[in-house]
């Protein structure tokens, strides 16, 4: 399974969608996502690819982990997978 395919199914799990329902370019916001549900997606997804995601709850926007769409998420997520290798 790609990494894509696997973050989309995290954050499809959190908002309780469908993960043909998630689109790259939707934001966790519009997917129903509120803070406690974006904390246990970035906790879901340092698990599934034993990753540490740079990200801090407590000021999200000041965080190196772009959350600002799907993609994005995405895309660090396979940044920061290709730099563990």
């Amino acid at each position: 399974m790609s990494i894509e395919r696997q973050v989309i199914e995290i954050i499809a799990e959190q908002a309780l969608l469908a993960p043909s329902d998630v689109t790259r370019d939707a934001t966790l916001a519009e997917l129903g996502i509120d803070s406690l549900g974006l904390v246990e997606s970035i906790f879901a997804i340092e698990e599934a690819f034993d990753i540490s995601v740079p990200f801090n709850a407590n000021e999200p926007e000041a965080s190196e982990f772009d959350i600002s769409t799907v993609g994005s998420i995405v895309d660090a997520v396979e940044q920061l997978v290709k730099e563990q290798k």
